[in-house]
């Protein structure tokens, strides 16, 4: 019994001294290994660099510009993990990594599908001409100047200087209204005048306020005057023009403008812009009849 113990042991210090051997062996290709990797990102930083250099020539968006350069530094990366695992005699462990990337990739797959739909959607933005830096849009009930595209979410930046994350599935999957896709926009205004007033009168009091007060506004032409709809206390009208303008914060100045200009002629000409009142009609001998019944009135 003493015996096996003692070759039990001599072979456990034989097999513990061939490890430390080939840890020492192994120490100059680990250390090699090491400056390869860091090296590899350090010119990784460059590589991304000079492919951004190279793709500003191009009639690309900034957004895919960035993301072929970062691609291209990801695959020059992996490059150089292939060459450190070479380095440190793990070709074998390098073929069974690559055997069950595969089914790794697939679990990966269904464990992302939120992450990669919105990877994939961010390449679409990245690549689309009518969706870019700088413009005024609005999706998923928010409006804003698009200041950043990644593979995550498209930033918005808002009237009030907050800055609104969208992922970029739901950008893509919805509507959007980009107003600097041209250099005009479109003002809607709505009011309503009495029933007493000279409607002919009004509509053109109207169109040449605006083309006086507007410089945006060159002719009556360019202003439409629409009465819409006899309502319960008004007759209303809709008034519509363009101005040249790329977000809608110019389009609420202008018919901020022409709000103020629209009170003030009408004040000036006894334009009544009635609010809504009720009035009561009360049939001939109505209240005669009320009173000469036996029904007790009160009085105040």
């Amino acid at each position: 019994m003493k015996d096996d113990l003692l070759k039990a042991w001599s072979k456990m210090i034989s097999k513990l001294w061939h490890w430390i051997d080939s840890a020492i062996i192994a120490v100059p290709n680990f250390i090699i290994a090491i400056i390869v990797f860091l090296f590899i990102l350090f010119v990784s930083k460059y590589v991304n660099k000079l492919v951004l250099k190279i793709l500003d020539r191009s009639k690309l968006l900034q957004s895919m510009k960035n993301l072929i350069s970062k691609l291209v530094s990801a695959v020059f990366v992996l490059f150089g993990l292939f060459v450190v695992l070479g380095i440190l005699n793990l070709d074998k462990a390098l073929n069974t990594v690559l055997a069950g990337a595969g089914v790794l990739g697939l679990a990966v797959g269904l464990a992302l599908q939120g992450a990669l739909s919105n990877f994939y959607s961010g390449v679409v933005l990245s690549y689309v001409h009518f969706f870019k830096y700088g413009d005024w849009v609005e999706s998923n009930g928010y409006s804003g100047v698009i200041t950043n595209i990644d593979l995550r979410s498209v930033t918005l930046k808002q009237f009030d200087n907050n800055l609104v994350y969208i992922p970029n599935k739901m950008v893509v999957e919805n509507a959007i209204t980009n107003y600097s896709t041209t250099t005009e926009t479109r003002v809607i205004l709505e009011c309503g005048v009495h029933y007493d007033s000279d409607l002919k009168f009004v509509r053109d009091l109207v169109i040449n306020t605006i083309v006086e007060q507007l410089d945006t506004v060159k002719s009556s032409k360019d202003v439409l005057f629409i009465y819409k709809e006899f309502a319960d206390s008004s007759i209303n009208f809709e008034v519509r023009f363009f101005i040249e303008a790329i977000s809608p914060l110019e389009m609420i100045k202008a018919k901020s403008e022409a709000i103020i200009a629209i009170k003030a002629v009408f004040d000036a000409n006894d334009i009544n812009i009635p609010f809504p009142i009720r009035t009561l009609d009360f049939p001939e001998g109505f209240i005669n009849v009320n009173t000469s019944s036996d029904a007790p009135i009160s009085k105040t």
